[in-house]
């Protein structure tokens, strides 16, 4: 479907006519005053969002401080009242089963035995490569690297 120009609008419509006759003027002339006010009415409205994006924009460059404090506590107040509004819907209900208060904890041990085993592995394969890495470090000539800048050193210093 495609959309009616303005002229389509004019034509068919059958009222047109009767308001033209009864208005004393053209319906055409009264619509493109009401498009003309609109269009200035939205000049204005873009002109003054313009300005106050501005304002605020150099607000915010000048106290930034302020500006992030604000946004912190309004960001706490919202949370507060969020949290508050929904406390209600956050009861837990309590359900008390045959068996009382016992103590399940002892069912995970098997579940997590195997997960033990691999981290004790795995802590031990740790623990070689850590001393496989301090036995590298020891056999480093330390004193090949240094020996060039002590010279440097003692020649800048005398």
């Amino acid at each position: 479907m495609t959309n009616p120009s303005e002229n389509d609008f004019v034509q068919d419509d059958p009222l047109s006519h009767s308001h033209a006759s009864n208005a004393g003027q053209d319906p055409a002339g009264w619509r493109a005053k009401a498009s003309d006010v609109a269009s200035e009415t939205w000049e204005q409205t873009k002109q003054k969002a313009s300005a106050a994006r501005d304002r605020t924009e150099f607000f915010m460059r000048d106290n930034p401080v302020p500006v992030i404090i604000g946004a912190l506590a309004l960001g706490v107040a919202v949370g507060w009242a969020l949290r508050y509004a929904t406390a209600e819907d956050e009861k837990e209900m309590e359900i008390e089963s045959r068996l009382g208060n016992v103590n399940w904890s002892f069912l995970s041990l098997p579940f997590l035995w195997p997960f033990l085993k691999s981290a004790r592995e795995k802590i031990g394969d740790s623990a070689e490569t850590m001393k496989d890495g301090v036995d590298r470090l020891r056999d480093i000539d330390v004193k090949r690297y240094t020996k060039p800048l002590r010279k440097r050193w003692k020649s800048w210093t005398d």
